[in-house]
């Protein structure tokens, strides 16, 4: 079951709709008022009426009345509570909640081997999704070409058209120039320059479409469905053939002024380490990346080691294999810790396809957080394992849609197909 995110407030979410709402009053202290109890809705989720009143300060009869305008405007609905502590008089009681926005949105996940395409409602709830393998870094246009054409296939299976989808959210394995939209670098995907991917796809398309950064995109799907679900501040580490952060701050995705924040996979740890593809010498990817990782662990002359059975190793205890994982942990810690003196997050989420290695990699993060980091910091960080695996990017991506239509996500929003 996947859970909560703290994500976009009220006061937009009444913004973003209230073109479909009755005019709203002119009154400076009723539409306070308004705003008071919808800001109250988006941190509590469901209240009830006297609830409502006790959290505001407003009296019985301004709720009513505001929350009589809010139903008419479509902004609040009506649920029974759950919970038998809230029963009244044998009765279930009735919880106002933020109402969902109507429509649906895609999200499209390329990988470095993989393109993965989900329809959701903006609930939101998935409805379909498919997931091919494809040689994304080779061609931009052609990776374009292949998300469309499994979007064409995916939207019909989540028996909608096309134009029922309001957004579609991409994800790409690199940073993009939010001036541009075009990749910070041709590194990861060496076919993809000169593309803004958003631009081209939304031409293939016919729909708005939303590009990010695919270690972004993890870090909201961990946060809103995944192993931080419900906390404000996260930092999502994702380690797949190159490396990434993700930032999550109060709910938000913080991209940074030029879009890098994040970016922790070029910073040097060894002066004398192994040449990276950037140029440069040492950087924390070149020393744990998981292709490197494999090389480090194969034996002379033997067979190339392969992550499936680096996993095997290392879930049966195998001494070399623990002591690599909980050394590249310590290297990716070392990075980490000053994001903790930072940005003092709540939760470091390790995914990516070093996610499922577990304890020994969170060890490793987490002696080097207590090394390195401020006591304080340190003391308020906990080290997780990601929870989504390989759907973290596309879960994310329709977070983020939801976010952009001014949805709160609550608990169990998101169910699988």
């Amino acid at each position: 079951m996947l859970g909560k995110i703290t994500a976009i407030s009220a006061k937009r979410a009444y913004d973003l709709r209230v073109s479909t709402t009755p005019a709203v009053s002119a009154d400076p202290l009723r539409e306070l008022n308004r705003q008071r109890v919808l800001e109250q809705l988006s941190r509590s989720g469901a209240l009830t009426q006297s609830e409502l009143g006790r959290t505001t300060g407003l009296s019985r009869t301004t709720i009513s009345s505001i929350l009589t305008e809010l139903r008419d405007g479509g902004l609040v609905e009506d649920v029974r509570a759950e919970d038998p502590g809230r029963r009244g008089r044998g009765r279930p009681a009735t919880l106002v909640t933020l109402a969902p926005p109507p429509g649906y949105a895609a999200a499209v996940d390329f990988g470095q081997r993989h393109v993965r395409v989900a329809v959701a409602a903006l609930a939101p709830r998935v409805l379909a999704e498919r997931v091919e393998p494809f040689d994304t870094p080779r061609s931009g246009r052609d990776a374009l070409d292949e998300a469309a054409a499994l979007l064409a296939r995916v939207i019909p299976e989540a028996g909608l058209e096309r134009e029922q989808l309001s957004r579609v959210v991409l994800g790409v394995p690199g940073p993009l120039d939010p001036a541009t939209g075009n990749l910070l670098s041709g590194v990861i995907l060496p076919g993809w320059t000169r593309i803004d991917p958003a631009v081209e796809l939304q031409r293939r398309i016919g729909i708005p479409v939303t590009a990010e950064n695919d270690a972004n995109l993890g870090a909201l799907g961990e946060a809103a469905f995944g192993a931080a679900k419900g906390l404000g501040d996260v930092v999502y580490v994702k380690v797949a053939t190159g490396i990434g952060a993700g930032l999550v701050l109060g709910g938000r995705l913080h991209r940074g002024t030029s879009g890098i924040a994040g970016e922790i996979g070029h910073v040097q740890v060894r002066t004398d380490g192994l040449p990276c593809r950037c140029g440069s010498t040492g950087c924390l990817e070149a020393v744990v990346r998981v292709p490197q990782l494999l090389a480090d662990l194969t034996p002379p002359g033997g067979p190339a080691l392969t992550l499936p059975r680096l996993l095997e190793r290392v879930r049966a205890g195998e001494p070399t294999a623990v002591a690599a994982m909980r050394s590249a942990g310590r290297e990716i810690g070392r990075v980490v810790a000053p994001l903790c003196n930072a940005l003092n997050p709540a939760a470091v989420v390790m995914g990516g396809l070093l996610g499922p290695v577990g304890q020994p990699l969170l060890d490793g993060v987490r002696e080097s957080i207590d090394e390195h980091a401020q006591q304080g910091a340190a003391e308020a960080v906990t080290v997780l394992a990601g929870t989504l695996g390989d759907r973290a990017e596309v879960l994310g991506a329709l977070a983020l849609a939801a976010q952009e239509a001014g949805h709160r996500i609550g608990p169990s929003a998101l169910a699988a197909p």
